[in-house]
């Protein structure tokens, strides 16, 4: 590895704010350079840690276009930290691009435990834990029913990202394609102040948040197919 500079990778909070971890303050205090995927996203929370920081755009619009750059800068010996809006860098989220460019040019990467959508969201569902697959977001056209056939014989649970205004829709082909009696749970807005968790049958839940439009950040857990059939 190089003996210059490192990208690290920072969680931040998904909502609650004080779910920063200490080690993740000093790094963003000392990292030559922070990546931001929103600079005025960022910027509240440095504020709120008291971090007086100049942050660097870096997001899926124009990561392709800076990674060169800031490779160079990497191994010039700056310690670049990156942050996204919420949770861990590169899930769902900018960041990959630049580890995979780091790990070709022998830098070091390193990556901080810390807050992400998923876990809490597969752990309060009650459904099976012990295997799971993360989707992130479908495919909002093409490939969407092929996958979505390809899920229905998935055995273990399932983690979805959605959008609030495509929840209901979500929850319409999971019940066409996967079997409405299926086990879900819909969790919305986690860690925050008007946090709701909703477990039932995925027809329940396409009910519930179509009498129900919601709003805020959505991860839906589906159980999967059972050995028996659906």
């Amino acid at each position: 590895m190089s003996n210059f500079g490192k990208l690290i990778l920072v969680p931040t909070p998904i909502g609650n704010l004080e779910d920063i971890t200490l080690r993740a303050i000093t790094v963003l205090k000392e990292a030559d350079i922070v990546l931001a995927e929103d600079t005025r996203v960022s910027s509240r929370l440095l504020n709120h840690l008291g971090i007086e920081k100049k942050l660097s755009p870096h997001h899926k619009f124009n990561e392709h276009k800076t990674v060169s750059s800031l490779i160079s800068r990497i191994q010039q010996g700056n310690k670049v930290a990156m942050i996204s809006d919420a949770g861990t860098p590169s899930i769902s989220d900018p960041g990959f691009l630049l580890t995979r460019a780091c790990i070709e040019n022998n830098i070091k990467v390193e990556c901080l435990p810390g807050p992400t959508a998923l876990i809490p969201a597969l752990a309060v569902s009650g459904l099976p834990s012990d295997k799971f697959v993360f989707e992130g977001f479908l495919p909002q056209k093409k490939g969407r029913q092929t996958r979505l056939v390809q899920l229905a014989e998935e055995t273990r649970t399932m983690v979805f990202y959605e959008s609030p205004h495509r929840l209901a829709k979500c929850l319409a082909q999971f019940s066409e394609f996967f079997d409405g009696e299926r086990r879900a749970c819909v969790c919305r807005e986690l860690s925050k102040m008007f946090e709701e968790i909703k477990r039932g049958t995925v027809q329940e839940l396409y009910d519930y948040y179509t009498a129900n439009p919601p709003k805020g950040e959505i991860v839906i857990v589906v159980g999967g197919r059972s050995k028996k059939g659906k």
